[in-house]
């Protein structure tokens, strides 16, 4: 877009100006928008395994404006603060949240360089940031003069910082076998059938993402790890005094962070926005002909990508509703006894698989046939050919070239 906006002469600052404006827009429709979707879907489907109906009213008989309705609920309720609470920390925690949900998704793929800001270290950004999150929550619950708030965001600060680590330890793995932190050349070296999936990579892969899937609900303090603002024992938790808007910032921050984390596992191990059939690739839409070809690619793999990481969404609602809440200590023994060892057993493990068979599974099959194994791809074939504008000359995933040569993407190596 910015290269589009100074082809129309507009000076730089005002060109990459814009650029960041739509950008940041478009995430925060993404994260509002998803909001509204997955709270909807959260009460039809908690009313589905409870055996009842959920909203059948406001917005026909499914209900759909139901978290419309709560919007404008939220909007007219009176801003409360308590008695003896910090007043600017108070007011700021929720947006301090939300903001570390908001930025993470900067460096967050949606398809082949549809990204607000591609970073070399994409995969370390997006951990680090979201990590952030949870100092909105320590200062709400600091600053909110009670108790059973402090405990809240205690407990959360707790297991956030705790479960990063088995969560990093997964995440390195897709890391160590694409060779970068590029979130778009991971996802690139798992396009084709969805045998080139890292989830299927080998069997060390295939565990590390169940590992990952569990820490990833515990880092975003979704049921069975809940214990920031576990009701029966907290009343609300680290949010207990916060109403209004400043109470909906929390629980947009939540769903947002749950959307992320599950685009960056269907990334990292589930082909990103690779399809389990390559359709844009079977029609001609990724062959480099044509502007028009590209932008039908992207649109189907940004479809792709959205689905994945809905039913990501759509999964941890389902744990949600049918799994108990854990008991603070059956929370550290799941981190620290059972996550993080298995963590780095598979790591280990993904590591010799590696060593011993480069392409994975898939390599394995090929030299039993005489083939070379697909999905091979160096990450200087997938560098920047201009934001805005088609990924001119892109080379597939399974293209390979004679070692010590190169290829020009786009005028650049």
């Amino acid at each position: 877009m910015a290269a589009f906006l100074l082809n129309l002469g507009l000076p730089g600052w005002l060109a990459w100006s814009i650029t960041a404006l739509v950008s940041a827009v478009l995430i925060l429709n993404i994260i509002a928008g998803g909001a509204l979707v997955f709270i909807w879907a959260e009460r039809k489907i908690a009313a589905r395994i409870q055996d009842r109906l959920g909203p059948t009213r406001t917005g026909g008989r499914f209900g759909w404006l139901q978290s419309l309705a709560d919007g404008i609920k939220l909007l007219a309720k009176e801003d409360l603060m308590p008695e003896g609470a910090d007043g600017v920390l108070f007011r700021i925690a929720p947006y301090v949240s939300f903001c570390a949900s908001f930025c993470a998704f900067l460096a967050l793929p949606f398809a082949f360089d549809v990204v607000a800001q591609r970073l070399n270290v994409g995969v370390f950004f997006v951990i680090a940031v979201l990590g952030l999150e949870v100092f909105g929550v320590i200062l709400a619950g600091y600053a909110s003069a009670s108790k059973w708030s402090l405990f809240g965001a205690m407990r959360e600060a707790a297991q956030v910082v705790s479960y990063e680590v088995p969560l990093g330890m997964c995440v390195v793995v897709p890391v160590m076998l694409a060779g970068s932190m590029d979130l778009v050349t991971i996802g690139e070296k798992q396009a084709g059938w969805f045998t080139n999936w890292y989830l299927f990579h080998d069997p060390f892969t295939f565990v590390v993402f169940w590992v990952y899937f569990t820490c990833a609900v515990a880092s975003v303090n979704r049921a069975p790890f809940d214990l920031a603002e576990a009701e029966s024992e907290l009343v609300a938790g680290f949010h207990t005094e916060y109403s209004g808007l400043r109470w909906s910032f929390f629980f947009m921050a939540e769903y947002g962070s749950m959307f992320l984390v599950s685009a960056l596992a269907a990334i990292l191990f589930l082909g990103g926005w690779n399809g389990p059939v390559p359709v844009a690739t079977l029609v001609g839409l990724s062959d480099g002909s044509g502007e028009t070809a590209h932008y039908l690619a992207r649109l189907i793999g940004i479809a792709n990508l959205l689905g994945k990481a809905t039913l990501g969404v759509l999964v941890m609602m389902w744990v949600r509703w049918t799994l108990p809440r854990l008991r603070i200590d059956q929370v550290m023994t799941t981190c620290l006894k059972y996550c993080t060892p298995i963590a780095a057993a598979m790591f280990a493990g993904a590591m010799l698989w590696t060593l011993a068979f480069p392409g994975g599974i898939g390599a394995v099959r090929s030299a039993a046939v005489g083939r070379r194994p697909s999905g091979e791809v160096r990450e200087g074939w997938l560098g920047d050919t201009g934001i805005g504008g088609p990924a001119a000359g892109r080379v597939s995933a399974s293209a390979t070239v004679p070692a010590g040569e190169s290829i020009a993407v786009g005028g650049t190596r």
